[in-house]
């Protein structure tokens, strides 16, 4: 374990809510040796993981512990306002809050936990199911140095993390990363789907389309390769991958629709943490 997990080991760790991207969580800091023992999780309808994980320890809906290390807001937004006021109390102190709760601003936290509480907002994606996310994080002025290294540390246990200079670059990256998922899941749906109109099986186009977009996603991640280098690697003059993407880069092709996407998430993200 980091000296971060040492210290949450020791001193506790609170999470408030337990859904999908927090149970992720929570599992990825039991694989890096975080005991149980050393997690509340305040939840209203805990599942079968986190009964079994009470048996081996894990505080389930518990007293909160006097003095945890940090406490992650893993709850939706719109019940961020009633369920913050069970973990309050913590507020002011030695604890970092964490909050993946999308939209739900700095500001808005510190209206109730107070400005003197180091807060970081992170905004995690799906991908963070199966150890592949991209978090970016944040942390308010009472947010130091410290207190961004454990956020990194919790964070990193379900993929990367990539700091931001402000607060305002949250929107951006909630329509890149946070909704960027479903925009490839459309695209593998899509590809499906075209292959079946050329004549392909349903179950062989979906696999060949799911496949594809997986390999050619690693290839770009772990290459380290400009994409726009690997699109023309592949790309014959004349050739077939050249004839598709002539009608994809069209000027109303898949790179404006695609601009045009992540600008209406980013509107939307704007709107909903007003």
């Amino acid at each position: 374990m980091t000296d971060h997990f040492h210290d949450i080991a020791s001193r506790g760790l609170v999470l408030l809510g337990c859904g999908r991207m927090g149970s992720a969580l929570l599992e990825g800091w039991l694989s890096r040796g975080l005991p149980a023992s050393a997690v509340t999780v305040l939840d209203p309808v805990p599942g079968t993981r986190l009964e079994t994980l009470a048996r081996d320890g894990l505080r389930l809906n518990d007293a909160l512990p006097d003095a945890p290390a940090a406490c992650l807001l893993a709850v939706k937004p719109q019940t961020m306002e009633a369920a913050l006021p069970a973990v309050a109390p913590l507020a002011g102190g030695a604890t970092l809050f964490l909050s993946i709760a999308a939209g739900t601003t700095l500001a808005r936290l510190e209206s109730v936990l107070g400005a003197g509480t180091p807060i970081v907002r992170a905004m995690p994606n799906t991908p963070a199911a199966i150890g592949r996310g991209i978090t970016a994080l944040v942390g308010n002025e009472a947010a130091e140095e410290d207190h961004l290294a454990m956020a990194e540390a919790l964070l990193a246990a379900v993929g990367e993390t990539v700091r931001l200079d402000s607060e305002a670059e949250m929107d951006a990256v909630t329509a890149v990363s946070g909704s960027g998922p479903a925009y490839v899941f459309l695209l593998i749906e899509t590809l499906a789907r075209a292959g079946e109109a050329e004549g392909l099986a349903p179950e062989l186009a979906l696999r060949l389309a799911r496949a594809t977009v997986a390999g050619a996603g690693a290839l770009a991640a772990e290459s380290g390769t400009d994409p726009a280098i690997l699109r023309e690697n592949v790309t014959s003059p004349g050739g077939t991958t050249a004839a598709a993407l002539e009608v994809l880069m069209e000027p109303r092709g898949f790179p404006a629709l695609l601009c045009e996407a992540v600008a209406a998430a980013s509107r939307r993200s704007r709107e909903l943490a007003r």
